[in-house]
């Protein structure tokens, strides 16, 4: 690529041609495609894991998908790791993603075993609507066993109101959305804090929670010696 007419813009000319352009994913391509505005809520849900573990040492993604998102929170934490249980995302993540300094992915399915317990921070969005409910607690479980005994964790969902207005793809799906109340429920089963955020848009606030598109737990202070069969 030739250089610009003005001067301050040939270092992306430059990088470009090192680097050549950045690729989306396999869900982010198709999301970019046919509802581009949408990436723009994604993106702002890990904006908002970013800024919260903004310095942690390891960090943990329970449901990478095709791993768009990681860049944002791995340029604040000092190790991120993304897991999924599906191959074709983690197959996917390896064959776009060529700046991967301080990320792993690999395959694993959270339902099935915990990871080492020694993440200082765990987040999962738009992963626990697609547990079925009578999986749920080992879901959480398996999180939480994951964790430090200091550590924090983010859920994020579709709230359980926003299903009137989601698409039918979506809700094939989303088969254990919540309302607020629910989620913060389940979480307190797991964690002595739990802080429930609202999202519309690319808006994280403290609002009415029926009125919320979108859910954002914060827990921390994990408890101790759970189990669930």
């Amino acid at each position: 690529m030739k250089q610009t007419k003005e001067i301050q813009y040939n270092e992306l000319t430059e990088h470009y041609n090192c680097y050549g352009p950045v690729k989306l994913g396999l869900t982010t391509s198709h999301t970019y495609r046919l509802d581009p505005k949408r990436l723009t809520f994604l993106l702002s849900r890990y904006k908002f894991v970013s800024k919260i573990f903004d310095k942690l040492k390891n960090v943990l993604e329970v449901g990478c998908g095709d791993g768009f998102g990681s860049t944002l929170v791995a340029s604040n934490v000092e190790r991120y790791t993304g897991i999924d249980f599906d191959p074709i995302f983690i197959e996917n993540v390896h064959e776009y993603r060529d700046e991967l300094i301080n990320r792993t992915f690999y395959v694993h399915d959270i339902l099935a075993s915990s990871i080492n317990k020694n993440f200082d921070g765990i987040y999962s969005l738009d992963v626990l609507e697609h547990i079925d409910k009578k999986d749920e607690n080992i879901f959480m479980l398996n999180i939480v066993n994951s964790l430090s005994s200091t550590g924090i964790a983010i859920i994020g969902m579709p709230s359980i109101e926003s299903q009137d207005y989601a698409s039918q793809q979506s809700k094939i799906g989303h088969i254990n959305c919540k309302s607020g109340d629910e989620l913060k429920e389940l979480c307190n089963k797991f964690f002595n804090n739990v802080f429930i955020f609202s999202m519309n848009d690319e808006v994280v606030h403290t609002g009415f929670h029926k009125m919320a598109h979108y859910l954002l737990a914060l827990c921390t202070y994990p408890k101790a010696e759970l189990s669930y069969d």
